[in-house]
């Protein structure tokens, strides 16, 4: 250990107040937090911690002056009259276990602690001044190494969830209902006009975080359930409709389902298989507000068994109004 004056700069003659002044500086110019790239830094930085626990104490500075204790707070051998341990004073309460103290007397007022809280606590809190200021001192790692520090607390990972829908819970209630890592179940709302793979954030819902940190987010996957009556393309329900063919050839009114109820669909007279009716307003809700259609494809559905007065009606009226339905492109 270099001589305690000579690490913070300053004469053997400086007042309690220049020691302490020089000291806050190089702290803050070589402290750990702040010089992460360079190792020769936390050396430095041990020495100046060092040097003040000598000469930033006034009983300590008065006993190294006197060539009583080495740079390191170690008691010197005297020069004549040894017996024993005679010439050492408590190892605990004259320095020799290198250990900052808690409180006491450093210079200016205030225990070495304080001051370094004080000075360092924007980037090293009361945690990162505390420490030993000398090698194999606990809280450092090594000679003149830095404070073993736990790991700073990191954010969580994400968590990717589905939230499977139906149309009727888009429709009516706008809400889904998700399972989220914590396995605490809770209804999500529904964007409005939400379509499927849209994605809902729940701001710290994910999985917690290491060391205190913050939990991540929870990414919903919005998926629609598949309906047995209708096809979903953008805000616009489809759905095919199966008729007879005399409800076909005569016009019907036929009830006709939609998320919101069943409605009577009017077939006009001669309606062919195929044919594509729009039922306004009756579709998804849409993002400004509005919503879908329900697209109704006609299907002509013929008896499901042979029927010898039909056949005959169809001989009969294939000879007297015969009719193209394919154009030239079929021939």
């Amino acid at each position: 250990m270099r001589d305690p004056y000579s690490v913070l700069g300053v004469a053997k003659s400086a007042s309690e107040g220049d020691i302490k002044k020089a000291f806050r500086q190089l702290a803050k110019k070589y402290h750990p937090d702040q010089n992460k790239d360079d190792p020769g830094a936390q050396q430095r930085f041990s020495e100046v911690n060092q040097a003040y626990e000598i000469i930033g104490d006034k009983d300590k500075r008065a006993q190294f002056d006197r060539g009583e204790i080495d740079a390191e707070g170690k008691q010197k051998f005297q020069s004549r009259g040894f017996d024993g341990f005679s010439g050492f004073e408590d190892f605990g309460a004259a320095g020799g276990s290198r250990g900052f103290r808690s409180s006491g007397g450093a210079a200016g007022g205030g225990g070495f602690d304080d001051i370094l809280n004080d000075i360092l606590g924007g980037f090293g809190g009361r945690g990162g001044a505390r420490g030993s200021a000398g090698p194999g001192a606990s809280g450092f790692a090594g000679a003149g190494g830095a404070k073993a520090r736990r790991p700073s607390p990191s954010k969580g990972a994400n968590a990717d969830l589905i939230a499977a829908v139906s149309l009727e819970d888009i429709l009516n209630s706008g809400k889904a209902q998700v399972t989220l890592p914590s396995g605490k179940t809770v209804n999500v709302t529904l964007p409005k006009g939400v379509v499927e793979g849209e994605k809902i954030r729940l701001k710290g819902q994910g999985h917690p975080g290491d060391q205190g940190g913050p939990a991540g987010d929870a990414l919903i996957e919005v998926r629609f359930k598949t309906h047995k009556l209708f096809d979903v393309k953008g805000s616009d329900l489809h759905l095919d409709l199966p008729i007879t063919l005399y409800e076909a050839i005569l016009g019907a009114k036929i009830r006709t389902p939609t998320l919101t109820g069943a409605v009577n669909l009017t077939i006009p007279e001669n309606t062919s298989s195929g044919k594509t009716m729009r039922l306004k307003g009756k579709g998804l809700p849409t993002k400004n507000g509005g919503h879908g259609d329900l697209l109704v494809k006609i299907q002509i559905m013929l008896p499901p068994h042979g029927d010898d007065e039909l056949d005959t009606l169809m001989k009969a009226w294939r000879e007297i109004t015969p009719y193209r339905v394919r154009g030239p492109e079929f021939d």
